[in-house]
């Protein structure tokens, strides 16, 4: 349960601090008085979107601690040790949220993130207000109120069902991983062929793009090697060329060789000088005899190339890669080709996993309709309680059978909807077609309260939901409080009388002025000032006999 609740600079309220009752608190006070910001900060400590609008005008920042009392074994205390963060009955929440957008969000002293909160608070607190109508109104969430029912027997169902579509799953990745059906099979086949005989036709090698890609070069700038090469040979074996040049200084130094060791090996040195030279220009010849352009090569190298191209770009970025393609095509063919009898056993055993999940759906949808058949009975029971005596509620299921039944969702096969008829003659219709504002209302406290206890959430937040209803009703609303609030903390804001006589801890919502500033105050009411509330309430001038009516008022409750 929450039991203190600390908020400061949010709104008009630049600092309160509520200590709740663990049954039933009413929070009350004039249109405007600031109920809707207790109920923000509490939404906004629970995980909900910060807003800077928030924060009281005039400050940096907003903060709202939150302290909650929990069982150790509860959802949310679970949640917690799913986090890695030591619960011992106690959940602190502290969040604080500045106006340059930065905020932080501290669980028992970690930090955590707004959705690692919301994993927790959402096992611990549940907020009904005008925006639960519409939860309630729409068919898909119908089936979660079913499954609250339902708690645990359902929750072993759905376990079962998502290990066999899990096995189901497993079995559908490996009759792909075979080419799946005939048809598919074949195609796969066909193209795998394709793909083989194309690489194979190729005949392609390690290295060869790069190979083609610099014999292109040499083609494309033969001009240019064959002048260089000529070019270069002329200035060697041309008259006065190089080895000319050499000859004519190897002579030289000859002659004066017998006179100098040094001399000698001067005239050795330029000898071999004059052979390197005359090699080089030999070999640079030859090259330039070798050197032509062949057009049918130059044609040859630019389509094999663009083929090599067209390869690397269906199979891989080099040839290494469309050769190793080759090689799975190869295997996965030869698979493909003798999986036929595989494939045959597999089907089979997606046929027995088929039957297992229907079987599962059927029991889950029959577990739901014996819980739905007894919450249509039971709501039915306490909207006549509530002034709707000629209520008719059932919960609607689609039928399905083994070849309607959807086998690949793990919440089952069944599709419900809530079908009522406020009066008397009236056929039943979709809820969300044929009930009322006040009508909904009611229906709603009489779905909770068959939920109180069930889900494992520790309060109920209502904001306001007895709205438009008044006499004998208010006071069969305010007793369903009651009722709900034994097992579960209540916290509500509310304008009845009867209601604020049936509450445990009183508080009003009250604006003043401080320091020329407006500020909201909330205070918890004596017992006394409990009775000035609801003769505020009920719209009686403060007198003895007002007093008096109040006090009977709170007595039926006692």
């Amino acid at each position: 349960m929450l039991s203190r609740l600390q908020i400061n600079n949010i709104a008009l309220i630049d600092s309160a601090d509520i200590q709740f009752d663990g049954r039933l608190n009413v929070l009350s006070g004039e249109t405007g008085s600031g109920k809707s910001v207790i109920l923000d900060s509490i939404n906004f400590v629970l995980g909900s979107k910060a807003d800077k609008s928030m924060i009281r005008y005039g400050e940096s920042q907003a903060t709202v601690r939150a302290e909650f009392d929990v069982d150790p074994d509860s959802p949310a205390a679970k949640a917690m040790e799913d986090l890695d963060i030591e619960c011992d009955g106690q959940i602190i929440i502290t969040r604080k949220y500045s106006s340059d957008g930065k905020g932080s969000i501290k669980l028992n002293g970690n930090t955590v993130t707004a959705a690692m909160l919301r994993g927790v608070t959402s096992r611990l607190v549940d907020v009904h207000g005008q925006s639960e109508h519409f939860f309630l109104l729409s068919e898909a969430n119908q089936l979660k109120v079913i499954d609250g029912l339902c708690g645990g027997d359902a929750e072993k169902i759905k376990d079962r069902l998502r290990g066999e579509i899990a096995q189901k799953r497993s079995i559908l990745k490996a009759i792909g991983e075979l080419g799946g059906d005939e048809q598919e099979r074949a195609r796969q086949l066909d193209l795998l062929d394709y793909q083989i005989k194309e690489i194979e036709a190729a005949e392609i090698r390690a290295g060869e793009y790069e190979e083609l890609r610099a014999r292109r070069n040499l083609i494309n700038n033969t001009e240019k090697i064959l002048s260089a090469l000529n070019g270069a040979s002329d200035a060697f074996g041309s008259d006065n060329g190089v080895t000319d040049l050499i000859s004519a200084a190897q002579r030289c130094i000859t002659s004066v060789s017998e006179f100098s060791e040094e001399y000698e090996k001067l005239s050795g040195r330029i000898e071999n000088l004059y052979a390197e030279a005359d090699d080089i220009a030999a070999t640079m010849r030859h090259f330039a005899e070798d050197v032509s352009f062949d057009e049918g090569e130059a044609q040859y190298v630019e389509e094999r190339m663009e083929l090599l191209r067209g390869l690397m770009k269906k199979y891989g970025p080099d040839e290494e890669s469309v050769i190793a393609f080759l090689e799975s095509a190869r295997a996965r063919y030869d698979s493909l080709i003798n999986s036929a009898e595989q494939l045959e056993k597999l089907n089979l055993r997606l046929a027995a996993e088929n039957d297992k999940i229907y079987s599962l759906c059927v029991e889950l949808s029959e577990l739901r309709k014996k819980y739905a058949h007894t919450l249509a009975e039971n709501v039915v029971v306490q909207l006549r309680s509530l002034n709707i005596p000629d209520a008719k509620f059932v919960v609607e299921f689609r039928e399905f059978d083994r070849d309607s039944a959807d086998l690949n969702s793990e919440n089952g096969s069944d599709e419900v909807r809530f079908m009522f008829s406020a009066n008397k003659g009236e056929p039943i219709k979709a809820l969300n077609k044929v009930i009322s504002g006040g009508e909904m209302s009611r229906f709603m406290l009489a779905v909770k309260t068959q939920l109180k206890g069930i889900n494992g959430i520790s309060t109920y937040i209502f904001d306001e939901i007895d709205a438009g209803i008044s006499g004998a009703t208010a006071l069969t609303v305010a007793r369903k409080f009651v009722d709900i609030s034994a097992d579960t903390q209540i916290i509500a804001v509310s304008h009845l009388p009867q209601v604020c006589a049936a509450s445990h801890a009183q508080y009003l919502i009250f604006k003043t002025e401080e320091h020329s500033k407006t500020v909201t105050r909330v205070r918890r009411l004596t017992e006394e000032e409990k009775l000035d509330e609801i003769v505020r309430l009920t719209g009686n001038v403060r007198s003895d006999a007002a007093r008096e009516h109040a006090r009977q008022l709170v007595e039926q409750f006692k």
